[in-house]
């Protein structure tokens, strides 16, 4: 008998609150944050436009408190873990393969629309165009990859000198062999802790999504964009026909995979990558479709994915400073030669692990302007727009990231085909995985449907 019953004899039901999928939290907040971003912009409330610009910022170092402990944790988990891994230095070697072989078609797609379109035509710097903080050269960022003291690139955030700790520490790990196992074990457990946080953090992502969309629609408005409207059709071209041309061609040629199964089951990863702009916010999610919806080996994939959050980036490293290099040379009526534009090939392939961090490409950017030689001013011009264009680059980037394990382990054989041509397995709000954990006695994914909270995303 219900403990409790309304006016009418009636037993009153508990209602419960409709259930709404995480994919639809980010298109609401997307949505929320453009109107309240034009409200605030047209009639002028600054205290809106502040609040909105603290919820993004919240967001985003929320995001940023993870990177150090998760950057070093899993890449060093991920070399270690490359002795559980049948033919480890060839998978090895294949993958960094097809990291660049991608990359160089990416960065060509970059420079071939540069040339047809030439996006700086018309554009001149005004007067309060600034150049960005942050340089970067080739002497700078060899130096930069060495840190000076250990505890200075956990402080300062450093990742690509955190990546160069963690890939020591896991050759390290490997060399001594069996008495390394407790290390491993410790890793392990630090970066299972730090993904459950990040997971955590990223269940926020609507709100954050609201705040940094808001606040880049408050500060910059849409206006900013008529003026270098053929560069960002440009970028977002670009990336476009990686996505639905390369990518799929990649796939179906050299994996033997359906596309549209590999894009059903990355979706979630691509589509928080787009509205965090974070390859490595993005990591945990990465892992987890890559393994469990597209069925590959998660010794395999605990290597890969996480090497891949941080250097592979077709959008931030290959397309977007092609396309920059070209647009700063017009501005600036600097005549570009073919060794030019192999140079900027050559700079975005080898070069991609700078663009290491949370969000955002101005050091792979300044580091090509650098080479080239052109003017490190020209970038300011971009600076304003760069949160619109981040977003397209970063779901690139993350589509890259998944891509290559599938199309290296269909190609080595050690793809679940089963897993990649079932239907998805349910992502839910537990946490996920430990990167380069396997649970005993079976390398089966999560079966779809396993007890747990909401599902995070269809």
């Amino acid at each position: 008998m219900s403990a409790s019953a309304d006016t009418s004899g009636t037993p009153s039901r508990a209602r419960k609150l409709p259930h709404v999928p995480f994919g639809v939290q980010i298109l609401l907040g997307l949505a929320g944050g453009v109107v309240l971003g034009l409200i605030a912009r047209d009639a002028h409330i600054s205290w809106l436009t502040t609040t909105l610009t603290q919820i993004g910022t919240i967001f985003v170092q929320l995001l940023k408190l993870a990177v150090p402990p998760l950057v070093f944790t899993a890449i060093l988990v991920s070399v270690a873990n490359l002795r559980k891994v049948a033919n480890a230095a060839r998978l090895a070697l294949r993958t960094l393969l097809w990291f660049a072989v991608t990359a160089l078609v990416a960065v060509s797609i970059g420079i071939a629309l540069g040339v047809l379109t030439k996006p700086g035509d018309g554009v001149r710097l005004g007067a309060g165009t600034k150049a960005p903080g942050t340089t970067g050269s080739w002497v700078d960022f060899l130096k930069g990859i060495v840190p000076t003291n250990v505890v200075g690139a956990f402080s300062e955030g450093n990742v690509l000198q955190i990546v160069f700790l963690g890939i020591v520490a896991g050759a390290a790990v490997l060399s001594v062999g069996e008495r390394m196992e407790p290390v491993v074990k410790a890793s392990e457990l630090v970066l299972e802790l730090v993904q459950k946080a990040l997971w955590w953090v990223i269940r926020l992502a609507p709100l954050g999504t609201l705040g940094l969309i808001g606040k880049a629609v408050a500060v910059y408005g849409w206006d900013l964009l008529k003026p270098l409207s053929t560069f960002t059709l440009d970028v977002y071209a670009g990336l476009a026909l990686v996505l639905v041309v390369v990518y799929p061609l990649v796939l179906s040629l050299f994996g033997r995979v359906n596309p549209l199964r590999f894009y059903a089951g990355a979706w979630p990863a691509i589509q928080l990558a787009f509205v965090s702009r974070s390859s490595i916010g993005t990591l945990p999610l990465t892992q987890r479709v890559v393994t469990e919806r597209l069925g590959v080996q998660k010794e395999y994939a605990s290597f890969a994915v996480p090497f891949g959050a941080t250097t592979k980036m077709d959008g931030c490293a290959a397309i977007y400073p092609a396309l920059a290099a070209i647009f700063v040379a017009n501005v600036f009526g600097v005549h570009l030669e073919f060794k030019d534009y192999l140079l900027i090939a050559f700079t975005s392939v080898v070069g991609s692990a700078a663009t290491a961090g949370l969000t955002g490409a101005i050091v792979m950017l300044t580091l090509t302007l650098s080479t080239l030689g052109l003017p490190l001013a020209g970038a300011g011009l971009l600076l304003a727009i760069d949160p619109i264009l981040d977003m397209g680059r970063t779901a690139v980037n993350v589509a890259g990231q998944a891509l290559v394990p599938v199309v290296v382990a269909a190609r080595e054989g050690i793809l679940d085909r089963a897993v990649y041509d079932g239907p998805n397995a349910e992502l839910t709000a537990a946490a996920p995985a430990p990167v380069g954990a396997v649970p005993s006695g079976s390398a089966a994914p999560v079966a779809a449907g396993a007890p747990a909270a909401a599902p995070v995303a269809a």
